[in-house]
């Protein structure tokens, strides 16, 4: 007599199989989710970091009035046009998968902020006095600080 597993012994293994698979790539889209939040949060501060070297180097300024979402926030003249600065607003960009980034800046002040992946209605804010916080909405693009 020939031993073998019967057709509904296959197909409740499959199911199994589906069932533990879809568990664990939604576990791995929230990975990549917070994953990108991180990479969003790193870059602000690599912002902030090279913000402070542009405006002791320009006579303590950060330049020129700015006001920029996404692709103009690196207008000429203005801290968002320095290379290491417009290179973490790309890093910035990809890292939100196409979602908004905002910069503003006076001759004394500036302001990021940068939609996050893990939850799109929520932005990361960094500012010239240093503020990093979480917004749970976009910053219009006339304001230079955090609110």
């Amino acid at each position: 007599m020939k031993r073998g597993f019967t057709l509904i012994e296959l197909l409740v293994v499959i199911a199994i199989i589906g069932i533990l698979s879809s568990v664990v790539l939604a576990s791995l889209n929230t990975a990549r989710s917070k994953g990108n939040d991180a990479a969003i949060k790193a870059n602000t501060d690599s912002v902030a970091s090279q913000a402070a070297l542009y405006y002791s180097e320009n006579a303590n300024s950060y330049g020129a009035a700015n006001t920029g979402v996404g692709a103009s926030c690196s207008a000429a003249s203005t801290l968002f046009a320095n290379t290491t600065v417009a290179n973490a607003i790309a890093a910035i960009d990809t890292a939100n998968g196409a979602g908004t980034v905002i910069c503003t800046s006076t001759s004394d002040t500036y302001m990021i902020a940068s939609q996050l992946i893990s939850d799109n209605t929520k932005y990361w804010c960094l500012d010239s006095t240093g503020q990093k916080t979480e917004l749970s909405a976009a910053p219009a693009n006339t304001d230079t600080a955090c609110p």
